[in-house]
């Protein structure tokens, strides 16, 4: 990982310098939003963060609020989020709740039919769930067994599933390598990715949704499709009713299925936006805000008693 984010700055930089932004404008907790925040501060190019302030218990996090402390805008999904940016001392002119942009997609009118998804991507099933699970890099001592209770239990439910290859993180090919072996299972059918647009039809129309990937502890919840959260990965994300926390056990995992399938319909949580972020980030490019932001950052002390 530590290669790939040299050699992501390392590009970045060089497109940086050829074309010379106004704004750097990126995303979430993954390297490349490291290595954008990175070359835009040392660049002295203004850069705005969307999603900062959120919380995982893994290495995302640490790169997330790493990201955030080297932009100069926050766009948050919600006030919680922006809580915990000024707890790691963000100035609060800096922060700005636009709610999170994957549900304006999600609530869009313009997403394909499910018939329409399962023919492209060939699906039979009439009823299915999906699956995605990915590495814990604090955790690689324990994958191999996480992953074989995983397969297991999702065997032994019988049910179908969709299921997604993991991330490119350190552990991925120990996952890959055990998901290889029910390709030839009529049960089970494997994409290493799909377009987002069609997997949110997809997830909009599942039964549940059991891994460790945050879909389904933010996305899932939109719809109000019930989530099995496995392991540490997601540990302090998610609070909505259609979550059901488990350990990567085995015994654990089955019985979270079991008691998943019968759950049906949860109420949508739209506690990351409502579908608006995009008209808010538009009002606020509009404004002279992200244009004449000091690059000049000052940590801002949290003093909960002062209403901040």
């Amino acid at each position: 990982m530590d290669q790939i984010l040299g050699n992501t700055i390392g590009g970045f930089s060089r497109f940086v310098h050829d074309v010379k932004p106004d704004l750097i404008v990126i995303h979430g907790d993954r390297l490349e939003a490291l290595a954008g925040a990175s070359v835009g501060a040392l660049a002295g190019i203004t850069v705005a963060h969307i999603e900062g302030g959120e919380v995982s218990g893994t290495v995302d996090e640490s790169i997330r609020h790493a990201v955030s402390k080297l932009s100069h805008l926050h766009l948050v999904a919600n006030s919680e989020a922006a809580l915990r940016l000024r707890q790691l001392g963000e100035e609060e002119e800096r922060i700005h709740i636009i709610g999170s942009p994957e549900i304006d997609v999600m609530l869009s009118s313009d997403l394909p039919s499910l018939d329409e998804v399962r023919h492209r991507y060939e699906i039979p099933f009439d009823h299915y769930a999906i699956g995605i699970f990915h590495p814990v890099t604090t955790e690689l001592g324990s994958l191999a067994k996480q992953v074989e209770a995983y397969i297991e239990a999702l065997v032994a439910s019988k049910k179908n599933y969709v299921l997604i290859y993991p991330n490119n993180d350190v552990g991925s090919s120990v996952i890959f390598d055990r998901l290889i072996g029910l390709i030839s299972s009529q049960s089970f059918k494997l994409y290493p990715s799909l377009r987002f647009e069609y997997f949110l039809t997809l997830l909009r129309n599942a039964q549940f949704i059991i891994g460790n990937s945050s879909v389904g502890v933010r996305e899932a919840p939109v719809y109000g499709v019930p989530s099995v959260d496995i392991g540490s990965r997601q540990r302090h994300r998610g609070t909505a009713a259609s979550i059901l926390k488990c350990k990567p056990e085995r015994d654990s995992i089955d019985a979270a299925i079991i008691q998943v399938s019968r759950m049906g319909r949860c109420p949508p949580s739209l506690s990351n936006g409502s579908g608006h972020s995009r008209d808010s980030f538009l009002n606020l490019l509009r404004r002279e805000v992200p244009w004449h932001v000091s690059l000049q950052k000052h940590f801002q002390p949290y003093q909960p008693d002062s209403g901040q």
